[in-house]
């Protein structure tokens, strides 16, 4: 129940070797940078980054198979995280380009953009940094680097994000906090939820299940939340917190840390 496989369904997903040899699941915390870094590297082959690091665009751009447009495109709106999201290049509807609006502040050379995926004026990105194909990043977002987004997510207005992961369809749509987190697929977090990653006072996590405590010791641990889990808004999980698949938090919630099993209620 507290491996990668006990959480999310791997089948199928993007990000599937992201827990190739994680035995348990927060054990993945420690390999999101350099994952990260290696999903670049291998985008990078087919020219899919942006080379703008410590910029703020003074111009939307368009990024379609491996080239740049800072000119001569129509953009036809849609939700890209439903593949609606069309752009008019040399004539043709696409929906395989990624939009970068301006105002964005890339502060890094270690970002990738999927195709497909859109990001709003005002977010600030720092490397590493992989956002997947039709993803969302909106307006005002910070994502602090070793950050991994799937597909179709959304990283919403005021949402920040550090050293996390948000597996394909999850969304923070509205002023979140994520640290050295993990979302599950289809993971909705209510407006104003925070994965609160740092205990008060420095000790070691302790996550039980059944006649078993896990000793984990690391400074920051802030939630790992399985597939379909949901928070009401302004809800809080204590560092150190682990959701089997399907949970529920009430609003207004403080999440008690530790193993909660799958389909349990908070409230």
């Amino acid at each position: 129940m507290l491996s990668p496989s006990g959480l999310f369904n791997l089948e199928d997903l993007s990000d599937a070797f992201l827990f190739a040899g994680v035995k348990l699941v927060w054990e993945v915390l420690d390999q999101i940078k350099e994952y990260t870094l290696n999903a670049i590297g291998q985008a990078g082959a087919h020219g899919a980054i942006l080379r703008r690091g410590g910029e703020v665009l003074g111009q939307t751009v368009v990024i379609q198979g491996g080239k740049v447009w800072d000119s001569g495109f129509e953009l036809l709106g849609g939700d890209p995280t439903k593949g609606q999201m069309k752009v008019r290049l040399n004539g043709q509807e696409r929906s395989d380009a990624a939009v970068i609006h301006a105002g964005v502040a890339i502060m890094d050379d270690d970002i990738h953009f999927a195709p497909g995926c859109k990001v709003e004026p005002g977010a600030l990105i720092k490397g590493p940094t992989f956002i997947g194909p039709g993803s969302e990043v909106r307006q005002g977002a910070y994502l602090r680097g070793s950050c991994l987004v799937g597909k179709a997510c959304v990283v919403g207005h005021t949402t920040e994000m550090k050293n996390s992961v948000m597996l394909d369809e999850a969304k923070a749509g509205h002023f979140a906090y994520l640290g050295d987190s993990v979302l599950g697929r289809s993971v909705n977090l209510g407006a104003g939820t925070k994965l609160a990653n740092l205990k008060i006072i420095d000790r070691p996590y302790h996550i039980k299940l059944n006649d078993v405590t896990h000793t984990i010791k690391r400074r920051k641990f802030g939630a790992i939340l399985g597939d379909a889990c949901e928070t009401g808004c302004n809800s809080v999980t204590n560092p150190g917190t682990v959701m089997g698949p399907r949970c529920l938090v009430a609003p207004c919630m403080a999440v008690k840390p530790g193993y909660h099993p799958a389909r349990s209620v908070i409230r």
